[in-house]
């Protein structure tokens, strides 16, 4: 991988505050607190959707949301802004999506909120929990996703140690990362040397 270099002939680095907070294990104790924090939101919420036949079973609360959506209303601004958004959430209403997708969006929050409380795969739950983040406000709907988005952007950055305190810590050494790169190793130990009398 290339560095960029200045004219002056120096490389360009991150801050070194940015480097420790998000590759520093001391900082784990900060992610730990967020991690539980936005998965036992995730999880509350959806526990009241798998609780709710309206999301589980005939996919009625998400089909009434959607349908509320994609209205453009004759005055005031519609709850989604691009219409390329509009034609996809259309496009899901009119092939009935919402008989599966309201399934697939209340307990994809809930292992969301599992995998970022044990610190399973960390990174790659809150990658997952910030696209839904993303998705509830592209459709209008801000509550408190934008708040929950920042923590899982910053989750995402954090994640070589945003999962040390948990399960993280014995996969990450176990399993590596699916692009590589260079493991440290220890260097070999020299061999004695024998004398030769």
């Amino acid at each position: 991988m290339q560095n960029i270099i200045t004219r002056k002939g120096t490389v360009v680095q991150d801050p070194p505050f940015v480097q420790k907070l998000f590759n520093d294990r001391r900082f784990s104790v900060i992610w730990l607190v967020l991690r539980v924090w936005l998965g036992y939101s995730w999880i509350s919420s959806s526990l009241s959707k798998i609780d709710n036949p309206a999301w589980v079973e005939t996919g009625a609360a998400l089909k009434g949301f959607w349908s509320n959506i994609v209205v453009i209303p004759e005055t005031g601004r519609p709850a989604i802004a691009f219409d390329w958004y509009r034609g996809f959430i259309q496009m899901l209403l009119d092939a009935e999506a919402y008989t599966w997708f309201a399934k697939l969006v209340a307990y994809g929050e809930l292992l969301i909120g599992i995998a970022l409380i044990l610190g399973l795969f960390t990174g790659i739950a809150a990658f997952f929990g910030g696209f839904m983040n993303w998705n509830f406000m592209m459709a209008g709907s801000a509550s408190s996703n934008p708040m929950l988005f920042v923590v899982a952007l910053v989750l995402i950055m954090a994640w070589k140690t945003a999962g040390y305190i948990g399960v993280d810590y014995f996969l990450l050494p176990a399993l590596g990362t699916p692009w590589g790169g260079e493991k440290e190793t220890a260097e070999p130990e020299a061999a004695p040397v024998l004398g030769t009398d």
